[in-house]
């Protein structure tokens, strides 16, 4: 089910379900609000959103509170997370999913939101978005394809279509006068096919992975899988989580890779030597080096939606 679509005007909530709202900057937050508001919406944050513990999170009774009263408000049509972190997942036995589906609303967030946003999806049947969260509206440059293609996910009825950005980055954006080091993007073809279409699942490797074995992990039946690493998370953490997830989801529609930070140790060696391992992956449309994940700028993934992968174009259509 799709969610209400956004319209201007709208109240969007910000909450802090991963890392406290402590880890932005007070000139970033204004930037983040006042960009959002030029898109015609109105910003509202929830009352734990500056709580912060040992683990630089707040307790879990706090973020859970924060989630479903913004669920619950009529108000709010929008639902934003401040910035990822590492433990969203310890939500999950705690949620009314019940009430997320009396109330279905736009819930968006990448990288540690990746387990929310696939967890409601696959207990409510709602649509959530694995895409910007609040603070990635204070990025300045390379904004634009960032913020169009969150809101055709968002806004539009129709479908719409994704491809590569012109250039890429990955800086220290969030710093006022960080340099800025652009590159040509391309998104590359491991494995060519006939478009085929499926449903969106996954995001970050790494959450996606806390989900296996659990009840809150999809069941995606002809599933286009996302799959990134963030910087903590090596090339061999990409290589083993990889295996896991495609002993559980083991026959996807497409593999679609996010591009890797450079902390990551990826290189197009060693990732092609990962996708080898598989027979499967040499039977199926497999594109890497696409925007999502930790290098900017990033389209937004509605997940649980219908999706065509087309390998010859090289984009995305969703439903």
């Amino acid at each position: 089910m799709k969610p209400p679509r956004l319209q201007t005007g709208d109240e969007i909530r910000v909450i802090a379900p991963s890392s406290s709202f402590l880890r932005l900057s007070e000139p970033g937050i204004e930037l983040a609000k006042k960009r959002l508001t030029d898109l015609g919406f109105k910003v509202t944050f929830s009352e734990h959103i500056y709580e912060q513990d040992e683990l630089g999170s707040s307790s879990i009774m706090s973020r859970v509170k924060d989630l479903h009263e913004a669920f619950a408000d009529e108000n709010v049509k929008g639902i934003l997370s401040a910035i990822g972190g590492f433990n969203s997942n310890e939500l999950l036995p705690y949620l009314d999913f019940e009430l997320i589906k009396r109330h279905p609303k736009i819930f968006c967030g990448y990288s540690d939101i990746t387990a929310l946003c696939n967890a409601i999806s696959a207990k409510t049947k709602i649509l959530t978005y694995v895409g910007p969260h609040f603070s990635s509206f204070q990025m300045d440059e390379l904004q634009d394809y960032q913020t169009e293609n969150f809101l055709h996910a968002v806004t539009d009825e129709k479908t719409f279509e994704v491809t590569a950005s012109d250039f890429w980055s990955q800086d220290e954006w969030y710093l006022p006068n960080s340099d800025r080091n652009l590159h040509a993007n391309e998104w590359k073809i491991y494995n060519h096919s006939e478009p085929v279409t499926g449903t969106c699942f996954g995001g970050n490797l790494g959450t996606f992975q806390l989900l296996l074995g659990t009840r809150f992990l999809p069941k995606p039946d002809q599933s286009i899988l996302f799959v990134e690493n963030a910087e903590e998370d090596d090339y061999h953490d990409f290589a083993r989580g990889l295996s896991a997830v495609l002993q559980v989801i083991e026959h996807p529609k497409a593999l679609l890779i996010g591009r890797f930070p450079k902390e990551t140790e990826m290189t197009e060696e060693r990732l092609l030597a990962i996708l080898a391992k598989y027979p499967l992956l040499r039977e199926i449309p497999v594109i890497y080096n696409m925007n999502f994940g930790h290098t900017q700028p990033i389209f937004t993934i509605p997940i649980g939606d219908q999706a065509t992968v087309d390998t010859e174009q090289k984009k995305i259509t969703f439903f």
